[in-house]
């Protein structure tokens, strides 16, 4: 494979509120700073979202309607030329319980890779 790469990882939503459970008018709050990261990546191709939040958040930045871009684990869409991978969060309650195994995390990557490609 030829080319340069970079990887970035930032946050929907900055601060850690209480019982890590963001309001709407948090999310909302942070999403600023969401749009700044992501106008500053100049070759950005491809985005992973961890979780719900993260990926409503991200299709919202972009100019996207949540409805046309639903959440799913491993789901992939697209807005304005930029790919979205979307995963369950990888928090110790969904490994723990199974909900994400490190197969279905490592099978959101090789998505990514073959975007990528």
């Amino acid at each position: 494979m030829t080319g340069c790469g970079s990887t970035a990882v930032t946050n929907a939503v900055r601060c850690v509120p209480p019982q890590n459970k963001p309001t709407a008018a948090e999310i909302n709050t942070c999403r600023p700073f969401l749009t700044a990261t992501l106008d500053r990546l100049e070759n950005l191709r491809v985005i992973v979202t961890l979780g719900r939040i993260a990926h409503d958040s991200t299709v919202r930045t972009l100019g996207g309607r949540v409805t046309a871009h639903p959440f799913g684990h491993g789901a992939t869409t697209e807005i304005d030329g930029l790919t979205i991978v979307s995963s369950y969060h990888c928090s110790r309650y969904n490994t723990n319980t199974g909900r994400l195994t490190p197969e279905m995390f490592a099978r959101v990557f090789e998505t990514v890779r073959e975007r990528l490609q």
